[in-house]
C-alpha cells in the first residue's frame, strides 16, 4: 500500500527562530572556509565569560548527595525561598506562588498556555524575542503586536498599545531590559501599563531575565514592585545573570490579588504537575547563585559597558546606520537605510563571514529595517566586525 505524505500540523507553519536560522546559512559559509564572526547568539558562553564557580559546584554537591531522582513539580523548597528573597530585594512583596521550569522559556509557555485559548491574543513588544510569536503560532492565537517607540529611546508605545486591546486580549508581555533593542522600561511607562492591566483585567507577563545586566547609573524597576493588585508574573533565570544558559533553569514569581489569581495558579500548576520537574541538583545551584557571591556581575557588566562603547564608537562612524544607546542586556539594534534588512544580513554573511540577525526576525515598525547585535564578543572581535561591516554596507549601498 502506497503511503501518504504525513502532513505537520498547520500550527508549526509559522513557528520561525531567526537567531537560530541564520546559522544554518553560516555553517555553509563556514565549509567554504571563510573565518566566521559571531554576533548573533546571545550566549555568553560562547565568547569569553563563565559560570561562575561556586554555581557549579553547588550543582556538583547535590549530585554526589544523590539528590538525582525527580524534584517536586514546582521545584524543591530552599531554591524556591531564595527566589522569594532575590524578588523581595526587588520590591516585590506581595508574591503568591513560585515555580522552576527547565529555563524561563518554559515557564512563559507554561503560563501561557494555561491563561489563553485559540483565537485569543496577548500584547506582545515588537521588535520583541521570537519565543512569543513562536508560542503564539502553537497556541493559535491571534497575532497582537504592539510597537516600541525607536524615536522615544525604544519605550512601549502606550497610545498603540490602548488601540490594541479588545475583548479577546488576556495578557501584555513586557521585556524589561529588552532584547533585542536593550532599553530600560522608564518608571511613568510602567506605571501606565499597570493602570492598563487593571483597567482591562490583564496579567503581565514581565520577562525580567536580564534585570542584573544593567549598563552605568541606569535604573532598572520590576514592574510588580510598583502595585500589589495587578496580575503578574516575574520571570528570570541563571542563563544570562549567572552566565548559565545550559543548565536551563528559570523560574516564574506569581504577584498579586489572590482572589482574582487563585483559579490560574491552579491551572499553572496543573501544567508543572504533568511535565514532571525541571533538573533536580541543578536547582541548588538557584541557591548558590541568589544568596551567594554576586562579584562576577561587576565584572560582567564592566566588560559589557567597554564593549558597548565600541559598538557604539565604530557604528557612529557609517553613514546610514544608526543607533539607539541600550542601557541594558547585551544586545544592540542598530537601524539600517536598506529595503531588505533580512538580504543584507545573509549577503553580510556570504560576503564578511560577520553573523548577525535581520531585525524582520525580531518584528518591526513596516518600514523600518535593522539588525541586531550581540555585544558579548571579545573587542578584538568587534572591532575587526564592525570593519567588515563598515567596508560591506559601502559596497551594497552602491
Amino acid at each position: 500500500m502506497k503511503q501518504s505524505v504525513i502532513k505537520p500540523a498547520s500550527k508549526t507553519h509559522n513557528v520561525t527562530y531567526a537567531i537560530r536560522d541564520i546559522i544554518v546559512l553560516a555553517e555553509e559559509v563556514k565549509k567554504s572556509g571563510k573565518e566566521l564572526l559571531y554576533l548573533n547568539i546571545g550566549d555568553p558562553n560562547v565568547y569569553d565569560f563563565v559560570t561562575p564557580k561556586h554555581v557549579i559546584e553547588a550543582t556538583y554537591k547535590a549530585m554526589l548527595e544523590n539528590k538525582n531522582g525527580y524534584a517536586p513539580s514546582s521545584g524543591i523548597k530552599p531554591a524556591i525561598d531564595a527566589i522569594v528573597r532575590d524578588a523581595e530585594r526587588k520590591g516585590i512583596t506581595n508574591i503568591l506562588d513560585v515555580f522552576i521550569t527547565t529555563g524561563a522559556s518554559e515557564a512563559i509557555e507554561i503560563c501561557l498556555t494555561a491563561l489563553l485559548n485559540p483565537g485569543e491574543n496577548f500584547l506582545m513588544p515588537t521588535p520583541g524575542y521570537p519565543l512569543y510569536t513562536a508560542v503564539q503560532s502553537k497556541l493559535e492565537l491571534v497575532p497582537n503586536p504592539y510597537y516600541l517607540d525607536e524615536a522615544n529611546g525604544w519605550q512601549p508605545d502606550i497610545e498603540d498599545i490602548k488601540s490594541k486591546i479588545n475583548d479577546k486580549t488576556r495578557a501584555i508581555v513586557l521585556i524589561n531590559p529588552n532584547n533585542p533593542t536593550g532599553s530600560i522600561c522608564k518608571k511613568e511607562i510602567l506605571l501606565q501599563i499597570i493602570d492598563l492591566a487593571l483597567e482591562h483585567n490583564l496579567v503581565i507577563i514581565a520577562d525580567e531575565i536580564y534585570d542584573k545586566l544593567i549598563f552605568g547609573d541606569k535604573e532598572f524597576i520590576s514592574i510588580a514592585s510598583l502595585n500589589q493588585e495587578v496580575a503578574c508574573i516575574t520571570f528570570s533565570g541563571l542563563s544570562k545573570n549567572y552566565v548559565a544558559p545550559g543548565f536551563r533553569l528559570g523560574w516564574g514569581v506569581v504577584s498579586g490579588n489572590r482572589a482574582v489569581l487563585s483559579d490560574y495558579i491552579d491551572a499553572i500548576n496543573k501544567l508543572l504537575r504533568a511535565r514532571v520537574s525541571a533538573n533536580h541538583p541543578e536547582q541548588y545551584s538557584i541557591i548558590a547563585a541568589l544568596d551567594g557571591d554576586q562579584s562576577h556581575l561587576t565584572d560582567v557588566n564592566n566588560r559589557l559597558k567597554n564593549r558597548l562603547a565600541i559598538t557604539m564608537n565604530k557604528l557612529a562612524t557609517i553613514p546610514g546606520i544608526s543607533l539607539v544607546r541600550p542601557d541594558g542586556a547585551f544586545y544592540a539594534f542598530p537601524s539600517i537605510d536598506v529595503e531588505d534588512d533580512a538580504h543584507f544580513c545573509k549577503e553580510l554573511l556570504k560576503e564578511t563571514g560577520v553573523v548577525v540577525v535581520p531585525g524582520s526576525g525580531f518584528g518591526q515598525k513596516p518600514g523600518s529595517h535593522h539588525f541586531r547585535i550581540v555585544i558579548l564578543p571579545p573587542e578584538e572581535v568587534l572591532n575587526k566586525a564592525f570593519d567588515r561591516i563598515a567596508e560591506f554596507y559601502a559596497k551594497y549601498k552602491s
